[in-house]
């Protein structure tokens, strides 16, 4: 299995992939197809047995259940358990990716994040030629739950690492930690290890018929306390089983542990899958104590808060013109309904799913400038406001699932123009997601920089639609 990838670049799948498998607590045989994505596109999934067909992102701000695994949800499409499936994705450097299904829950198979490591490899990882933005820390981020006794800490590092801690007053499990130095290990070291629960837990969870898709080969069982004959049968004919037994070490039979801290391992692996709610890659050295899946979300939200406030959004980006741009003009035009006179975007540097960059080389022989100001040729503000428009409108079809889309702008509000455009310029033209695209309208901010400096700024609103 090759793990060797560039992590300063975006990587998608290299093919589609699909497998079967029942939800855990759903017990609803669901199919996943896993398909290569855009650059920008991040981890976007996608309820293809429902009406209009419903995308869910990825996002912390999405969760609405974390009882028994983590739970997206817009309007009333659910897709639950997603955190095995992120955690791979993120193990393998995959970065865009659509993963389609049929059901409402992400199958379970053994409990860990394994099946799905060795279908994003056998589907293959490729490398794109946009650039990955990591986010950094400056300074300590700490999320505690006294309730739960819980304690998270995101330190700055110049790594991705993570170490979790458990203890759960338990003879059996005792107190455990594992560790991450490196994302490069958690193929090996992390992938592996299966979910756990204990018995209590898991009686609880069988009376009110919560895992009809549990079986005891996908879960580690913890027997925390003297169990009876009666139950001992009652489990064999849930779990389809002749015989069950509890080992010596404290565990249910038909299972051998993977490592002697699996427990702990399998946090870790929920905690990699969690914070990838983040939606921003980071470089932090997490360090969890007692984590849960609601810790984890509001952790990661807290994260997210910290990088949305603290990012320089209002900085000039830098425009390198001997790197190879994201889109070309080729496959702008691809993109983009607009030709020459037209089109007003040359490249697009940078996109992501929140934010895209485009150039626009203002020369002396734009049409526009034989009849504006012919003597004093400044760009028309309505023509910057079109190519801040065009640039959107990549970013929006760029976020949306195969086919071909048009975009329509609804509304430009406070729209400011602060210093003029002039033949020689480059327009670095920015648009950023205002707030999550829903039923496919955009709101974005836009912005125009001339020389290092704001010429253009206006918030835009824009409809994505598909074409017949």
């Amino acid at each position: 299995m090759d793990i060797n990838f560039n992590p300063d670049k975006q990587h998608t799948l290299g093919n589609s992939i699909s497998i079967s498998g029942t939800g855990l607590h759903t017990g609803i045989l669901v199919d996943m197809i896993l398909k290569p994505a855009n650059p920008g596109f991040g981890i976007q999934f996608q309820r293809i047995d429902l009406p209009q067909q419903p995308i869910i992102k990825a996002d912390c701000d999405l969760v609405t259940d974390t009882s028994r695994g983590t739970t997206l949800q817009v309007g009333d499409a659910k897709v639950s358990t997603v955190e095995h499936v992120l955690a791979a994705l993120v193990g393998m450097g995959v970065d865009n990716v659509l993963i389609e299904l049929n059901g409402p829950e992400i199958p379970i198979m053994d409990g860990s994040s394994q099946p799905f490591i060795e279908l994003i490899d056998k589907a293959g990882v490729l490398e794109q030629e946009a650039a990955k933005a990591w986010y950094s820390l400056d300074e300590n981020i700490y999320h505690y739950d006294e309730a739960k006794r819980v304690e998270m800490v995101a330190l700055p590092s110049v790594d991705y690492q993570i170490t979790t801690l458990i203890d759960f007053n338990s003879p059996v499990l005792g107190t455990q930690h594992a560790g991450l130095k490196t994302m490069k290990d958690f193929i090996t070291e992390i992938a592996p290890c299966r979910t756990f629960c204990f018995l209590h837990e898991l009686e609880a969870l069988l009376d009110n018929d919560l895992i009809k898709g549990g079986d005891i080969n996908n879960a580690i069982v913890v027997v925390d306390k003297q169990i009876s004959d009666e139950e001992m049968t009652r489990l064999a004919k849930v779990f389809k089983r002749d015989k069950i037994e509890v080992k010596t070490e404290g565990y249910l039979n038909n299972l051998e542990l993977r490592f002697p801290n699996e427990p702990a391992r399998h946090k870790l692996l929920d905690v990699v899958g969690d914070l990838a709610l983040i939606g921003y890659p980071i470089k932090a050295r997490i360090i969890a104590n007692r984590p849960g899946h609601s810790t984890n979300v509001e952790f990661a939200r807290k994260i997210k808060q910290y990088i949305r406030k603290n990012k320089q959004l209002k900085d000039v980006p830098v425009y390198d013109p001997t790197l190879p741009p994201v889109f070309n003009l080729e496959k702008i035009e691809k993109t983009l309904p607009h030709r020459y006179p037209f089109l007003l975007v040359d490249k697009i540097t940078e996109l992501t799913d929140k934010h895209i960059i485009g150039i626009k080389n203002v020369t002396f022989n734009e049409w526009f400038f034989q009849g504006h100001f012919p003597n004093n040729p400044v760009m028309p503000g309505v023509l910057q406001i079109e190519a801040l428009a065009q640039t959107g409108g990549i970013l929006c079809i760029n976020s949306m699932p195969e086919g071909t889309y048009d975009t329509y702008f609804l509304k430009i509000d406070n729209c400011k123009f602060k210093q003029k455009v002039v033949p020689g310029d480059t327009m670095i033209l920015k648009m950023e997601l205002a707030s999550p695209i829903r039923r496919g309208i955009c709101e974005m901010h836009g912005t125009v920089y001339v020389n290092g400096k704001v010429a253009t700024e206006a918030l835009l609103v824009a409809q994505v639609v598909k074409r017949n």
